[in-house]
């Protein structure tokens, strides 16, 4: 009688999918089951679920990626920079004689030039713009051109000194500038240095000033040291004003149009962020694995998790777990009760006994954080409930065959 009863309770488990067996995951079927569940108000959607083919890749050719080209556009900064603020500025004044305020034995042990010239010592432009120019006063320079604050500092001394000429030099241009932090190789400090003609030390790190003729990212890069990290695992984080973009490197450097110039004032921030995906379910390798590459496919990232298993895996319950924009799944799915939310939560199936998906799968590209699920073929919850009834039908086998013994 016992054995009847516990022969009936297993095979209605087994006819059920009995839900207390151990198990790594939901069953295919359960996956495409949940994409629903239906409530007093209807079907209440909770996922897309979205069977790969070749229409299905072509179809996400055209997902919105960031882009710098598009945020921000590639206008080449103006030719002649403006003095700014905190710049650091040089000022030379030429005599055409001897005998003037700024030339003769008179005033030459007050300035480090000879008879005929003088530099004034470097100065930080103030908060108020200006700097100072002996007998011309304050001189209002920030927002102006050099050539312009020169003519404006012969004029204000026209009549004081002998036929002035000056020169201007921005020795130290903090206002056109890049800050440059993160996975950079080292400081930008050296360079903004040299041109002062000082060490590196005296200019905080990260600071790399703009040339006349314009920087691309790639320039202000290489001005800076280069990156740390692996090309594939560095992204860029641009800021400008209250907008920021983050895009991969190696787009940057894949994509001219992407290698943008970059304007006074823009942070280029480096962040180190391996692309890896989840492996779960029946596969070979359980893991967090890196793509170790620039960007795989799911025939790469099975492989990587070394393959389905055998004697588990169900080819037909291949799963790729993501986040897509709206914009996506509206080209695939385009009545989606989900489109309302910017990202959409979506499973992608592969039918891997379809031997022409397994062309699919070498063009499906795998996006960072995915989650590849391999569901458990139904023979093996069958295993499961006979292993079960094995384990509870053995022992009164086994008391039946001592009674018979001992009869």
């Amino acid at each position: 009688m016992v054995r009847v009863g516990t022969l009936a309770a297993l095979a209605a488990c087994l006819l059920s999918g009995c839900s207390i067996l151990p198990a790594a995951g939901p069953t295919a079927s359960a996956v495409v089951d949940g994409a629903g569940i239906a409530t007093d108000q209807g079907l209440f959607a909770r996922y897309e679920i979205i069977d790969v083919d070749a229409a299905t890749v072509e179809g996400m050719r055209g997902r919105p990626l960031d882009s710098l080209l598009a945020s921000f556009g590639d206008r080449r900064p103006a030719l002649q920079p403006l003095i700014g603020i905190g710049d650091t500025v040089s000022v030379t004044i030429w005599e055409a004689g001897s005998g003037g305020l700024f030339s003769g034995p008179a005033i030459a042990d007050r300035f480090s030039s000879g008879s005929k010239s003088s530099t004034i010592p470097e100065q930080i432009v103030g908060r108020d713009g200006a700097i100072s120019v002996p007998y011309a006063g304050r001189i209002q320079v920030a927002g102006k051109r050099v050539q312009d604050v020169q003519a404006q500092i012969e004029q204000e001394l026209a009549g004081k000194a002998i036929q002035p000429q000056v020169l201007v030099t921005v020795t130290s241009p903090l206002s056109a500038s890049v800050t440059v932090v993160g996975e950079a190789a080292s400081s930008g400090g050296a360079r903004l240095a040299s041109l002062r003609g000082g060490p590196a030390s005296a200019i905080g790190g990260g600071r790399i000033p703009l040339t006349e003729k314009g920087d691309r990212l790639l320039d202000v890069l290489a001005s800076a040291g280069g990156v740390s990290a692996a090309v594939n695992e560095t992204f860029v984080r641009l800021s400008r004003g209250q907008t920021t973009v983050t895009v991969p490197l190696i787009t940057v450097v894949s994509n001219p149009r992407e290698n943008i110039y970059l304007r006074p004032g823009d942070t280029l921030t480096l962040v180190r962020d391996p692309q890896t995906f989840l492996a779960i379910g029946a596969l070979g390798a359980q893991a967090e694995i890196p793509f170790s590459a620039d960007g795989i496919t799911v025939a790469q990232a099975l492989t990587k998790a070394r393959g389905l298993s055998d004697f588990q895996a169900d080819p037909a319950g291949v799963f790729i777990f993501r986040f897509e924009p709206s914009s996506v799944v509206r080209r695939l799915r385009p009545a989606s009760p989900l489109l309302g939310t910017p990202q959409v939560p979506v499973v992608y199936r592969f039918n891997l006994r379809d031997p022409n998906t397994l062309f699919v799968t070498q063009a499906f590209r795998m996006r960072n954080r995915d989650l590849v699920y391999v569901s458990n073929a139904p023979f093996t919850e069958v295993q499961k409930v006979l292993s079960v009834f094995s384990t509870v039908t053995a022992p009164v086998a086994a008391g039946a065959s001592i009674y018979s013994v001992t009869r």
